[in-house]
C-alpha cells in the first residue's frame, strides 16, 4: 500500500492525496493551491496521475483548497464518484461555481493585457460546464455510516467541526490478508465554539494524516477576542469609520454574523449597520440556515425560519455589483464583510482601494493569511500595497483577531489526536507551513512519545 502527497505537504493549501493498493486507487481531496504565484502554478493534474484508473474521490469538505481541482480532474478524464456529505456537496457546488466565475473574469482581463502586448491568450483552469460535470459525480454520504468504496476499502465520514458538512474520514483498507485503519483529519475545528459541533473523537487508527495549520499555537480565548472586537467596533463608531472584515464566505462569515447579532441584541456594541457584501456569503448563510440539524444549539440565536434574526441587529445584504459600489459612497460608521478571506480576490479589494488610505478605517483579519497574500502583507505591517496595479497607502489600522479561526489550535489538535496517539498510531503531519509543523511535531513527541513525519510535495510512502 502506498500514499502519495500531491498537495498540502509543508503547505497549507492544495490538499490531494493518492492511496494505492494492489487493486484500488482512490484520492482524498482535490484542492486548489492558493497564495503566491509559485503555488498557483501547481494547480494542474499531478504528473503521472492516471485519472482513468482512479476508483473514487473522497472529499473532506467544501473549501476551495480541498475541492478546487475537482473540475479540472473531471475535465481531464475522471469519471468516477466523488463521495461527500450533503452539506459538503452544497457548499462545494457553491464555491466551485464562484471560482469558475472569478477565473473567467480574471482570464478576460489577463487576455486583454496579453492582446495589447501581442501575447497568446490564456484559458481558465475550468469553467461552469466543468463544475456542472463534477457536481453530477457527487455521491452523498451520511455521518458515521460505513461506505463500501471498493472491494478493499471502506470509508466512514465523521464530524470534523470545521464548516458545515466537514468530515474526517476513517478508512479500513484490506490488502493481502492484512487490514489497516487510516484516518484523514481534513480540517479540524475548535472545541466548544458556537454553531459547529465538536470534532468527533476517533479511537482506532494505525496511521493518522493530521492537519497542522495552527499547530504552533492556541488561539486567543474567545472572551479576549470578543473584548478586542467590541473595542474596534466602538472606536469605529466614535471615529465615523468603516470596519472592513475580509472573510471566508463559508464558515467564518456565519460565525462573525453570529457574534455581531449576539452583541447587538445584548446592547454590547453600538448600533452599527452591518453589510454582507458577498453573493457567495449570502448563499452560504442560506445553506447553513437549511441545515440546523447538523449545527449546535447556538445556531438558534441567529437563525429563525431559514433567515438571520434581526432584532437590534441592523443587517443588510449586497447581492449586486451596484449595491456593492454604493457602499463606497456610504459614510461610516458601518461594518462591511466581504470576500475573499485571504484578500487575494473578490469585493474586499475594492473596499481596500477606497478605504485603506483613511486613518479612520479599521481592518479586522479574522482568518488565516497565507504567505505572499495581501492579507499577510497587511498583517506584517506593509505601509503601501498594490491593488489593481495601483499603489495604495496603508493608513488604516490593521487588527489581527485570531480567536475566530475555524481551525483548531494546538491544544484542540492534541485533544483530537490523543485517543489514537495513546495506541501509538503513526502520525503524518500535512496542511501546514514548516514552522507550524515543527512546533506541533515537538508537542506530539513531548506529550505522546511519538515522532511525527512531514512529507514533501510528491513524496510517496509505503504503508
Amino acid at each position: 500500500m502506498q500514499l502519495t502527497f500531491h498537495g498540502a505537504a509543508r503547505e497549507v493549501t492544495g490538499s490531494l492525496y493518492l492511496l494505492e493498493t494492489d487493486q484500488s486507487r482512490i484520492l482524498i481531496d482535490a484542492g486548489m493551491f492558493q497564495g503566491p504565484r509559485r503555488l498557483e502554478r501547481l494547480n494542474m493534474v499531478p504528473r503521472g496521475l492516471d485519472l482513468q484508473r482512479i476508483d473514487a474521490i473522497l472529499l473532506t469538505h467544501g473549501h476551495l483548497d480541498h475541492c478546487g481541482r475537482l473540475p479540472l480532474l473531471s475535465r481531464s478524464g475522471y469519471r468516477g464518484p466523488v463521495y461527500a456529505t450533503q452539506g459538503t456537496i452544497e457548499i462545494a457546488s457553491l464555491i466551485l461555481h464562484d471560482a469558475a466565475h472569478i477565473q473567467e473574469h480574471d482570464t478576460k482581463r489577463e487576455n486583454r493585457r496579453r492582446a495589447r502586448a501581442g501575447m497568446k491568450p490564456t484559458k481558465p483552469l475550468f469553467d461552469d460546464r466543468d463544475v456542472e460535470h463534477v457536481i453530477r459525480q457527487f455521491v452523498p454520504v451520511s455521518y458515521d455510516e460505513i461506505n463500501n468504496i471498493t472491494d478493499q476499502i471502506k470509508a466512514t465520514f465523521v464530524e470534523a467541526g470545521h464548516i458545515l458538512g466537514s468530515a474526517s474520514i476513517k478508512l479500513r483498507v484490506r490488502e493481502n490478508g492484512e487490514t489497516k485503519n487510516l484516518v484523514f483529519s481534513g480540517d479540524l475545528g475548535q472545541y466548544d465554539v458556537p454553531l459547529m459541533r465538536d470534532p468527533a473523537l476517533i479511537e482506532e487508527a494505525d496511521i493518522v494524516m493530521m492537519e497542522s495549520t495552527y499547530g504552533d499555537r492556541d488561539h486567543r480565548p474567545m472572551t479576549e477576542t470578543l473584548s478586542e472586537f467590541k473595542e474596534i467596533l466602538r472606536k469605529a463608531f466614535q471615529d465615523g469609520g468603516k470596519v472592513l472584515i475580509p472573510s471566508f464566505a463559508v464558515g467564518r462569515t456565519q460565525q462573525i454574523l453570529y457574534y455581531l447579532a449576539l452583541m447587538a441584541n445584548r446592547d454590547e456594541i453600538p448600533a452599527l449597520p452591518v453589510y454582507l457584501d458577498s453573493p457567495m456569503g449570502i448563499s452560504a448563510t442560506a445553506i447553513y440556515a437549511r441545515h440546523e440539524e447538523i449545527m449546535d444549539e447556538a445556531a438558534q440565536v441567529i437563525i429563525e425560519d431559514g433567515d438571520i434574526k434581526k432584532g437590534k441587529f441592523r443587517f443588510r445584504t449586497c447581492q449586486s455589483m451596484e449595491e456593492s459600489q454604493m457602499l463606497n459612497e456610504l459614510p461610516g460608521p458601518c461594518v462591511i464583510i466581504a470576500g475573499a478571506g485571504m484578500c487575494n480576490a473578490g469585493r474586499i479589494l475594492h473596499h481596500f482601494k477606497h478605504n485603506l488610505w483613511k486613518e479612520t478605517t479599521e481592518v479586522v483579519m479574522v482568518g488565516y493569511q497565507a504567505r505572499g497574500s495581501l492579507g499577510r502583507m497587511l498583517l506584517d505591517g506593509a505601509d503601501r500595497v498594490k491593488i489593481f496595479r495601483e499603489t495604495i497607502q496603508v493608513n488604516a489600522t490593521i487588527n489581527g483577531v485570531g480567536g475566530f479561526s475555524a481551525h483548531g489550535g494546538q491544544t484542540d489538535l492534541l485533544r483530537w489526536l490523543e485517543p489514537m496517539a495513546s495506541k501509538k498510531a503513526r502520525v503524518i503531519l500535512t496542511h501546514g507551513e514548516s514552522h507550524q509543523i515543527d512546533e506541533l511535531s515537538y508537542a506530539i513527541e513531548r506529550k505522546f512519545d511519538l515522532k511525527p513525519f512531514a512529507p514533501k510535495l510528491q513524496e510517496k510512502i509505503e504503508i
